[in-house]
C-alpha cells in the first residue's frame, strides 16, 4: 500500500453549473463548485492534472437507473407550471426539500456527466483517478427525490464503471447516510457499500449497523453509524480500519469514494467536528491502496468550508502540498477573518466513546467473517479493454460559437472532452422499437441488482477497430518551469476574473494567454453492438454504422497561462497528431 507511483488525474468541471439557483434560504448551493475551482486553479494544481468538461449525460443514459416516467417529469416541470403537475410533485417527491427550479434537468444532466464520464476514461484505462466535486448526490432514488438530490449520478457512474469491474466499492463519509447508493445494489454482491454517517433521529434515519444486504448481497452493505461531535482523531481510529479489512476482503478493481463535505465542523446541517486536514486525510488513505479511483463530492452546506475542503482534497489527489494562507481569488472575502485554508474544529462534545467505537468495529468485522467473497462474475481480458484514442481525439463543442454584433465569437466555456461511456444504441426499426420500449417500461420495474446480475460484461462491445488510429496527446501545461513561475501574477489575475479557465483573454489576443487550436475533423465512427439479454436490449440493441450517433470529441484543457499548442490533420490530409508518450 503505497503511492510513490505518479497518477494520472482527470478532473471535471462546467462552469455552467452556477447557472442553476435552488432558491432563496435553501441549503444547495451550486456556486461551491465554481469556489472550488477557483482556489484549484489559484493553487496551481491544473499544473498536475488534465481538466475537462464532460458532456452532460443524455437521457438514456440517466434512464439506466431512473424510470423514464420520474427523468420526463424533471424535463417538463418548471416554477411557471408547477401548479399543473401537483399530483407528480408528490408522487416523486419534488417540493420542498428539493423544489422545481429553471433548468432542473439540466442541471441533473451536468452533475451526471462528470460522474459518469469519469468512470468511462477510468473503464479504458485513460487515469488512474477521476474527479468530479460536482457529483456525489447520494440520496436520489430510483423514482424519487430526496436530500436536494434529484438524480443519483453515483449510481449511474458505477453502472458504468460493472461494464468493466467485477467489483466495485463505494465508500461514503458524507455525514448522512447513502441510502440511495445503498438501496440500488442493496441485493447484489457486484458493489459493496461502506458509509460512514451520524444515525439517530437525523436524516434519513437509515444507515442501522444491522443493515448488511439482501440475498447475493448479504454482507455486502457496511454501515458504520457514528453519534454527533466525532474529531479527527477518533473518526481515523475507525475509518482506517474497517476500509483496511473491507478492501482486502473485498478486493474490489475500482473505488467510488463520495466525499460529503457537511462532516466538517460549523457545517450548515451537519452534527461532526472535522477539520479539513481530518476530511482530506481519508481521501489520502484510500488513494494508498492504488486502486483506480472515482473522487466524487455530495453535501456540504457550509461553501466556504466546502471550497476549501475539496480544494485541499484535490491537492491530496495530486500529491501536492499547498500553503496555509489562501490565495486571492474572487470569492477571498468569503473566507475571511482568518483567510486559511484549514478550518478549525469546534468545541463540541464527542459523543462517540472508545468502547462505542470498539463494539461497531468488532460487529462489522464480525459480519464479514461469516462470509467468503467470490465474485459473481467471469471477467475476461479484452484486447479493446486497453487503452485506445481515435483519431478525433480533439474536437470543439457544439456550442462553442455564438452569434453577437453579427459576428460569430467564441464563447469563454469549455469545449466537451470526447465521451468514452458505453455508447446506448436503439434499432430504429418499427417491430424494434416496439420492442425496445416495452423492455424499457420492464426496466422500470426492475431493481438494479436484477440489471446488474444479467449484465454480461464480456460481451459489451467497445470502440471499433476504426477508432485506434493514434495514440492521446497530452495538452495539459509543458512549459518550463522558469515560464510558469513568470507567469504566476498573470495566472492569479486570470483565475480571478474567471476561475473556470479565464479562456476570453486567450481568445481575444492575449499573446500569453492564446490558444491556438484548429478542430479535427470527425469521421464517422463505426460501431459494433453484440446481443445481451432482453433485460439490457433497450440500453444496447445492435445498430448500424449509420445509425451510430456523432460522439463529441475531447479538448483537454491545459493551463491558462502554460499552453500547448494543438493542431489536428483533416481526414485528406496524410499527417496525423503527433505521438507524445
Amino acid at each position: 500500500m503505497t503511492s510513490d507511483t505518479k497518477k494520472r488525474i482527470n478532473y471535471f468541471y462546467d462552469e455552467k453549473i452556477t447557472e442553476y439557483f435552488h432558491g432563496s434560504g435553501h441549503p444547495m448551493k451550486p456556486m461551491r463548485v465554481k469556489m472550488t475551482h477557483s482556489l484549484v486553479m489559484a493553487y496551481g494544481l491544473y499544473k498536475k492534472m488534465e481538466i475537462f468538461r464532460a458532456r452532460p449525460g443524455i437521457v438514456d443514459e440517466l434512464t439506466q437507473f431512473h424510470t423514464d416516467e420520474y427523468i420526463a417529469f424533471l424535463g417538463k416541470v418548471t416554477p411557471n407550471n408547477a401548479d399543473d403537475h401537483l399530483k407528480e410533485q408528490v408522487k416523486f417527491s419534488v417540493g420542498d426539500d428539493c423544489p422545481v427550479f429553471d433548468g432542473l434537468l439540466e442541471y441533473c444532466q451536468i452533475t451526471a456527466g462528470g460522474s459518469l464520464e469519469g468512470a468511462a476514461r477510468l473503464n479504458y484505462g485513460l487515469c488512474d483517478i477521476a474527479v468530479n466535486w460536482a457529483g456525489g448526490l447520494h440520496h436520489a432514488k430510483k423514482a424519487e427525490a430526496s436530500g436536494f438530490c434529484y438524480v443519483n449520478d453515483i449510481v449511474i457512474a458505477i453502472l458504468e464503471l460493472l461494464r468493466h469491474h467485477s467489483r466495485v466499492l463505494y465508500i461514503d463519509i458524507d455525514v448522512h447516510h447513502g441510502d440511495g447508493v445503498e438501496e440500488a445494489f442493496y441485493t447484489t454482491d457486484r458493489v459493496m457499500t461502506l458509509s460512514f454517517h451520524n444515525y439517530g433521529d437525523f436524516f434519513p434515519g437509515t444507515g442501522d449497523i444491522h443493515d448488511i444486504g439482501y440475498g447475493k448481497g448479504k454482507y455486502h452493505a457496511v454501515n458504520v453509524p457514528l453519534r454527533e461531535g466525532i474529531d479527527d482523531v477518533t473518526y481515523k481510529t475507525i475509518f482506517e480500519p474497517i476500509v483496511t479489512h473491507v478492501i482486502e476482503w473485498y478486493q474490489p478493481s475500482v473505488i467510488v469514494l463520495q466525499c460529503g463535505a457537511d462532516s466538517l465542523s460549523g457545517d450548515r446541517l451537519g452534527t461532526f467536528n472535522l477539520t479539513t486536514r481530518g476530511h482530506g486525510d481519508c481521501v489520502r488513505f484510500v488513494k494508498k491502496f492504488n486502486i483506480p479511483m472515482l473522487v466524487l463530492g455530495g453535501g456540504g452546506y457550509t461553501i466556504r468550508n466546502v471550497s476549501r475542503c475539496w480544494a485541499y482534497e484535490t491537492a491530496v489527489v495530486v500529491d501536492k502540498e499547498v500553503p496555509i494562507e489562501l490565495p486571492h481569488t474572487e470569492f477571498y472575502e468569503y473566507y475571511g477573518p482568518e483567510y486559511k485554508l484549514h478550518c478549525p474544529p469546534s468545541n463540541m462534545e464527542n459523543m462517540n466513546s472508545p468502547d462505542y467505537l470498539e463494539t461497531i468495529k468488532l460487529k462489522i468485522y464480525e459480519h464479514l467473517d461469516r462470509s467468503r467473497h467470490t465474485p459473481s462474475v467471469q471477467m475476461q481480458e479484452r484486447s479493446w479493454d486497453k487503452r485506445i484514442v481515435p483519431d478525433n481525439e480533439y474536437e470543439e463543442s457544439d456550442d462553442e460559437e455564438m452569434e453577437g454584433n453579427g459576428t460569430n465569437s467564441r464563447k469563454s466555456r469549455i469545449p466537451y472532452v470526447r465521451t468514452y461511456r458505453y455508447k446506448l444504441l436503439y434499432d430504429q426499426s418499427s417491430k424494434d422499437k416496439h420492442k425496445n420500449n416495452n423492455n424499457i417500461h420492464t426496466l422500470a420495474t426492475t431493481t438494479t441488482a436484477e440489471i446488474v446480475d444479467q449484465m454480461e460484461i464480456d460481451n459489451i462491445p467497445g470502440p471499433s477497430s476504426a477508432d485506434a488510429v493514434v495514440p492521446p496527446v497530452n495538452v495539459a501545461a509543458t512549459t518550463t518551469d522558469a515560464a510558469s513561475e513568470s507567469h504566476t501574477d498573470q495566472a492569479t489575475n486570470s483565475v480571478t476574473e474567471d476561475p473556470a479557465l479565464a479562456p476570453d483573454s486567450m481568445v481575444d489576443g492575449d499573446d500569453d494567454n492564446k490558444i491556438n487550436t484548429t478542430t479535427a475533423t470527425t469521421s464517422a465512427a463505426t460501431t459494433s453492438a453484440n446481443t445481451t439479454n432482453n433485460e439490457l436490449s433497450s440500453l444496447s440493441s445492435s445498430t448500424t454504422t449509420a445509425d451510430a450517433p456523432t460522439v463529441p470529441a475531447p479538448v483537454s484543457i491545459a493551463s491558462p497561462n502554460e499552453v500547448t499548442i494543438v493542431t489536428t490533420a483533416t481526414n485528406q490530409e496524410s499527417n496525423h497528431l503527433p505521438e507524445t508518450e
